[in-house]
């Protein structure tokens, strides 16, 4: 994922946050950021470049973003986020209908898979601990767990992230007809 694509999708996120979240931004990152600096800030961008400065956050590292915006009860911008880290904000070379079938696939996935996901992540090639970073990431909602099963094998197989992987990987998992539940949605038009 590229820096300016990150910085892009940052500024589209500060431009939509409104003074009372960038307050609560603020009080959520102290642990990150001094509290003098913290007083000079009152743009969500500002606010986004401290904690780059700090390795807190970057264009692979998006997971305290997540957090602080989930935390806000801001779940509209991290559909942004969401976009970012797919790909589906980035166009060229044919990535966009990649990525949107992708899209397509997580979400039938992520409402048939159920408690399978493991195995399923298990095929994609993601080893244990990474399987056990999920579970405990997101270790009350399952739904969840299984669109971080996808981003994390998307962050590894970058532009090789196929949908017919997917698919493949969910019948060596024996959920056939999740995986043709996905191929009949990706026809849909």
């Amino acid at each position: 994922m590229d820096t300016p694509g990150f910085r892009a999708m940052l500024l589209e996120i500060s431009n939509k946050l409104s003074v009372e979240n960038v307050a609560s931004l603020k009080f959520l990152c102290t642990e990150y950021i001094g509290k003098k600096r913290l007083e000079k800030i009152d743009k969500g961008f500002e606010l986004f470049e401290c904690l780059m400065e700090r390795a807190a956050i970057g264009a692979d590292n998006t997971d305290l973003l997540r957090k602080l915006l989930n935390d806000i009860g801001q779940t509209a911008l991290l559909e942004i986020l969401q976009d970012y880290e797919t790909g589906s904000r980035s166009p060229d070379d044919g990535l966009e209908e990649k990525h949107r079938d992708i899209n397509i696939a997580t979400e039938v996935i992520v409402e048939h898979l159920g408690k399978k996901w493991r195995q399923l992540g298990r095929k994609l090639g993601l080893q244990q601990t990474q399987l056990e970073g999920i579970q405990e990431k997101h270790s009350r909602d399952l739904e969840e767990q299984v669109r971080e099963l996808i981003r994390v094998w998307m962050k590894i197989q970058r532009e090789n992230a196929r949908v017919k992987e997917l698919i493949q990987a969910l019948r060596d998992c024996k959920q056939n007809l999740t995986a043709d539940l996905v191929e009949k949605k990706l026809r849909e038009p």
